[in-house]
Formats: C-alpha cells, structure tokens, sequence
C-alpha cells in the first residue's frame, strides 16, 4: 500500500501500531493478537480501530463469542511504502494539533486504555494524578503555554534515557467551564 495522506502515516509509525499491524498479517481477533503480544484486548483494540479509521486494516469478518460479535481483522496490504513527500513532514502536525480538542480527546482515551491495562493486583505500582486550575489572562496564554511545554521538555530530557522503569507523562490543558454555583 503506497501511503500518500500524512495522517495514515502518522498512524502507521507508532511502534505498538506497528506491532499490531504484524500480527494482523493473517486474520486474528483483538483478544488473539493481545495474548501474543502479553497485552489487554482493549489496549490491543484501541490501536486497531486507529489502524481501521486510517484504512490500514479491514474487519474480515465477525464471530459470536459468548453472545457477543467478535471482530476479524487483517492488514490491508503485505507492505507499506511512505511517499517521498511525507519525509520531513511526519509529527509537524503533531505540534499544531497538540493545541486542539481532537489531540485532547485521543489523549485522554489513551490514558484511559493504558490505566485500563495496569496489573491492580500490585499495590506498589508506582503513579501520581495531579489536578489543579490556573488562572491565566488572555494576553499571556501563549507564554503559559511556552512555559508548560518548556518544563515538560525539561524532564523528558532529564529522565529521556533508555534505561530504567518506563513511566508514561501525559498531560491535560484545557479551559475550564464556568462553574454553576
């Protein structure tokens, strides 16, 4: 499959997309593919219906399990080729979007899959939530911004090393509604 829309190839180049899409070479189901890879079916399903919104798999079919209709996935093609004119062009968005509701949303269903998939047997599972409001006014929103981007830049280059327990960093700006009382 030759890709020309940057937005399938942002889907594609994600490693655990990717991981997926190899699995789904042959037809196989969610649940089938998480237990190979020693993932939840929903982590496992979040990512293919990424993958089928940017037409990079197809739902084959459809199975009755325990009552309830099982999608058949497979990737749409054996290989995929990236158009020249994609390079350089990959995660340029990322930054715009990073401003957007949409990003927020995908943001937020991503976190929920990943807290979704944390073994709660473990009690000493390392995590913090942190949740407070700021009050910033209009004229220094972007410089607001530039500092928050600036202090998360600074501990994912202080802690960006490839030894040690991966911690997922996922953060949430968005404007608060008034309050009702």
């Amino acid at each position: 499959m030759y890709l020309e829309e940057l937005e399938q190839a942002e889907i594609l180049l994600k490693p655990q997309r990717i991981e997926v899409l190899r699995q789904l070479a042959e037809p196989g189901t969610c649940t089938d593919v998480a237990n190979r890879l020693g993932q939840t079916p929903q982590r496992v399903y979040y990512q293919v219906r990424k993958l089928v919104d940017a037409g990079l798999v197809d739902q084959v079919s459809v199975r009755k399990v325990r009552g309830i209709d099982e999608g058949i996935y497979q990737a749409s093609a054996r290989s995929y080729w990236l158009s020249p004119r994609l390079v350089g062009r990959i995660g340029l968005r990322k930054a715009q979007d990073e401003l957007s509701l949409g990003y927020l949303l995908d943001l937020m269903e991503e976190v929920q899959a990943d807290v979704a998939a944390l073994d709660r047997t473990r009690p000493e599972l390392p995590s913090i939530g942190v949740s407070g409001e700021i009050r910033v006014p209009p004229e220094q929103r972007q410089q607001f911004m530039a500092d928050l981007q600036s202090a998360l830049q600074a501990l994912f280059t202080k802690y960006g090393g490839s030894e040690g327990d991966a911690f997922k960093v996922a953060m949430a700006c968005y404007p608060k509604g008034e309050d009702d009382d």
